[in-house]
């Protein structure tokens, strides 16, 4: 007799603690446990053996889904097929589509990559595909993305005016495809035609200071009525033209006051992350009054790490910002951007005469022509002080009024 929701519901445990097996019928079975579970069962037979297929676990599983299931399992059957090997078959299916959707491949690239990266930027890049990316593919089989599909997605970014971004994730997407067409999980990259229907971000200079308006900012810095140590830091940036995170996170064991030299270390170099295991640190020779500021200095920070800590948490370095926010209360919001130190300082020292070779090193620049990198490995010391003398010298007389020094032949 069949079973009725009725009877399923009311089905007791045997007193002897064995199964108690109530038949629906055509093969389909509720088995009643010593504790109480109840499981659906169908008994069958497949090339001459007698199998068990499990239907599910009631009350979960319904007697009318049990029914349906013991209904496929037979079609399977008269199809030839065994019902138990099928489901295994469709487990590991959705198992291997599983690690092939696209949000499981890209951890898998980012986990490959990122031991090359800063944990920042390794941060930073994860965030981003969490934000713009997964959410709307990242379900989806790899094989299954098409270019189109994949446009609309980077386009919400565009349109959002994260034009950089954009770009950005579309060249991250196409390293997920390529990671993915590598290990046979899928034949084609969607991400790659796609590099010439994202927009082009115009890329702004840095605002640098013109030769005419270098009085004024040094008028500005002096009237500046910040923290002593702001001020002797952007005086430093502005005698060093080093980059300002270097600047930032400089350390007083990087500094040699005797020898008038500061050695940056890879570490705080902008280097890839790569990199900096094997760079060479960057050599910058001071002059005096650079000197003479590190000394001033010594009596704020002396006793500490950095030379310009953290205001809040003197354990951490000054934040490269706080010279931004200096540089817009000076009044060159606009105007000025504290990298730009590094452009005015090149272009005047150029059209004064100094060795393009010795300034580029002065600014850590790599060599664009690799044949030339690897033979010109020169550093330019002795130039580089005359130039960083001559540099010091130019700016203070400005500062003071006095008569600009000619250009130094002998460093030429």
């Amino acid at each position: 007799m069949p079973l009725t929701d009725t009877s399923v519901k009311n089905a007791k445990p045997r007193d002897d603690g064995k199964i108690n097996q109530l038949s629906d019928g055509n093969s389909l079975y509720l088995w009643v446990m010593s504790n109480g579970s109840k499981y659906w069962r169908m008994t069958y037979r497949f090339m001459g053996k007698q199998k068990t297929l499990a239907l599910g676990v009631y009350p979960d599983t319904s007697l009318k889904q049990a029914r349906e299931k013991r209904d496929e399992a037979k079609r399977l059957l008269s199809d030839g097929m065994d019902p138990s090997i099928k489901r295994r078959s469709d487990k590991l299916a959705a198992k291997v589509a599983a690690t092939n959707t696209f949000e499981a491949i890209a951890k898998e690239w980012h986990a490959k990559e990122s031991h090359e990266w800063s944990v920042v930027h390794a941060q930073r890049v994860m965030s981003a595909m969490e934000n713009h990316i997964f959410p709307f593919i990242g379900h989806l089989p790899v094989t299954d993305i098409k270019p189109l599909e994949l446009l609309e997605v980077l386009r919400k970014v565009e349109r959002a005016g994260n034009i950089d971004t954009a770009k950005r994730l579309r060249q991250r997407c196409s390293a997920v495809f390529r990671l993915a067409i590598l290990t046979g999980r899928c034949t084609s990259d969607p991400a790659s035609p796609l590099a010439d229907a994202l927009k082009t971000q115009q890329a702004e200079p840095r605002k640098a200071l013109k030769r005419e308006e270098i009085p004024a900012f040094l008028q500005a810095l002096n009237k500046y009525d910040g923290t002593k140590q702001t001020k002797l830091m952007m005086e430093l940036m502005l005698l060093t033209f080093t980059r300002v995170g270097e600047m930032a996170a400089a350390e007083w064991e990087e500094i040699d006051l005797d020898a008038a030299l500061w050695t940056i270390p890879p570490e705080h170099r902008k280097l890839p992350e790569k990199s900096k295991k094997t760079a060479s640190p960057h050599l910058v020779p001071l002059a005096d009054r650079s000197v003479e500021i590190l000394r001033e200095l010594q009596a704020i920070s002396g006793g500490r790490k950095h030379i310009f800590p953290n205001r809040n948490d003197p354990a951490r370095p000054m934040s490269p910002e706080t010279l931004r926010r200096a540089l817009h209360s000076m009044g060159f919001k606009g105007k000025a951007d504290v990298h730009g130190f590094r452009s005015t300082a090149s272009t005047i020292l150029n059209e004064t005469g100094f060795n393009p070779d010795a300034i580029e090193r002065q600014l850590s620049h790599a060599e664009s022509n690799k044949v030339r990198a690897a033979y010109n490995r020169a550093e330019y010391m002795e130039e580089r002080r005359n130039m960083m003398s001559w540099w010091a010298n130019y700016i203070d007389s400005i500062k003071t009024g006095g008569k600009v020094i000619p250009f130094p032949n002998k460093a030429a």
